[in-house]
């Protein structure tokens, strides 16, 4: 499945940026000084817009797995002198980063390529910081797949045989930890002859106040 994204994604980088699910910076409010990640960073416009956001004193922090859109990513951003950007290659299944590291992720239609979106939520939980948060975009259905269509490497590259229904997505998330979970805006679409919903989702990281001896 990877090789198959990998491959799709390299060809992306030729003429594309990212493929959107929707808007997150409409929702996830950056101020100065936040460390951000973007998961699937793509061509990186979404992690230099939030490099832009969280200014010097902060840090803005794209991952993908697609080495050619890490080099496009890295050329944009140098292209406008940001200091405060850096690109990551890495497995949203195994992120390469510390326990609490980041202050809020921003992921756009990238999770459903995931064999497990629990454990990529998981991950995203442990890597945010006490009460941190998200605003993810991502595409979900209706009804459960086909079999041959969840084992068709080329529909998991083509961002829809990965996809899990909205009520096991939102699952995920609450079965790795997350509190306030919202779901911001969902559009309704076909997609293959399927019906498909893109959501983009609120959540934070529970706040667990440490006793002091």
């Amino acid at each position: 499945m990877i090789e198959e994204i990998q491959k799709r994604y390299a060809k992306e980088a030729q003429c594309c940026d990212n493929l959107s699910c929707g808007n997150n910076f409409t929702f996830i409010n950056i101020t100065p000084g936040e460390s951000i990640l973007d998961l699937g960073c793509g061509g990186g416009s979404d992690t230099i817009e939030a490099a832009k956001r969280t200014g010097p004193a902060g840090i803005s922090c794209g991952m993908d797995i697609t080495d050619a859109m890490l080099d496009k990513a890295a050329k944009a951003a140098k292209s406008q002198g940001l200091d405060n950007v850096r690109f990551v290659k890495g497995d949203i299944e195994h992120l390469p980063f510390a326990d609490e590291s980041f202050d809020a992720v921003i992921s756009n239609c990238v999770i459903n390529h995931a064999r497990d979106k629990k454990v990529v939520y998981s991950e995203i939980y442990r890597i945010l910081k006490n009460g941190g948060r998200f605003v993810i975009s991502d595409a979900v259905t209706k009804d459960s797949l086909p079999e041959d269509v969840k084992n068709d490497p080329e529909a998991w590259a083509q961002c829809y045989g990965g996809a899990i229904t909205e009520q096991e997505y939102l699952d995920s998330i609450s079965d790795s930890g997350f509190d306030k979970i919202k779901v911001l805006n969902r559009r309704e679409y076909i997609k293959n002859t399927f019906d498909f919903i893109s959501l983009t989702i609120l959540a934070e990281k529970k706040i667990v106040r440490k006793e002091v001896s």
